[in-house]
């Protein structure tokens, strides 16, 4: 069975700087991933080639049975669920939480004089529903907290009910109580046989929700290694990923790392 995502010796080379370097790379259907690795490592950048935002230097990258090159883009693009800090900067500021998630279905950023069926409409307020912010469907999105913004911008990028869920650092800017209540959320996400193949990024062992199934571990935009979670967060793959010596522990399936010595 062919991938929802699989990469084949890509690299992205921008001015000089080689940002992946031969990345290879296959996402099955019920697959959880974890990508980890230092700033700089080219976790966004492979997320925004998988995302079809960005196409490689070289290499072949093909996402949901197509092939970047000979696919367009914009009909790929609405099957991709994307959350990001660039994106959350396009979302105007004066829209409210529930135009935010319903326009969507549409693929724009703010609502103006589209016309959503009923269906457009249920969906959206399950989703806010389950993501927890339908008390906030009225407010505005300039006005709600950073971790109230997380949570309306994974209940957008399931709207259009995707078949590959992308995550870039969805608990960046977040406080203890704020992470540990997006976790609670993604581990909800991620256990729900019906959600589609999931790509976390992060930089955290304790931001990984339990249920990721696979991690893949980057430096200098090469691959450390990748595979199943259990077999890939050891010691030495950590302390090889970041440069440094590090213990790594799981505790009622949540991860950490620190210094080791």
């Amino acid at each position: 069975m062919p991938g929802v995502v699989e990469l084949d010796d890509v690299s992205v080379v921008r001015g000089g700087a080689k940002l992946l370097d031969g990345v290879s790379w296959v996402v099955a259907e019920s697959d959880r991933w974890v990508v980890i690795g230092p700033n700089g490592a080219g976790k966004t950048t492979l997320l925004q080639v998988v995302g079809a935002q960005l196409h490689p230097s070289s290499g072949m990258v093909s996402i949901l049975d197509e092939v970047l090159g000979a696919v367009d883009v914009f009909e790929l693009r609405p099957r991709i669920g994307v959350t990001s800090a660039a994106l959350a900067e396009r979302i105007p500021r004066g829209e409210s939480v529930g135009n935010v998630v319903v326009s969507a279905s549409y693929a724009v950023m703010g609502r103006w004089r589209e016309n959503y069926d009923v269906s457009d409409l249920r969906r959206a307020a399950a989703l806010m529903a389950q993501l927890r912010v339908s008390h906030l469907s009225r407010r505005t999105f300039g006005t709600l907290s950073e971790g109230e913004r997380k949570r309306v911008q994974i209940a957008r990028a399931l709207m259009t009910d995707p078949e590959l869920l992308l995550l870039d650092e969805p608990a960046a800017g977040l406080d203890l109580a704020g992470r540990e209540s997006l976790v609670a959320t993604l581990t909800d996400i991620v256990a729900d046989e019906t959600a589609p193949a999931t790509v976390l990024v992060t930089h955290h062992l304790e931001e990984i929700p339990p249920g990721m199934t696979h991690a893949l571990l980057l430096r200098g935009g090469r691959v450390v290694t990748a595979g199943p979670i259990e077999e890939t967060l050891t010691d030495d793959h950590l302390s090889a990923t970041f440069g440094v010596p590090l213990h790594v522990t799981r505790t009622d399936g949540r991860w950490s790392a620190r210094a080791a010595g």
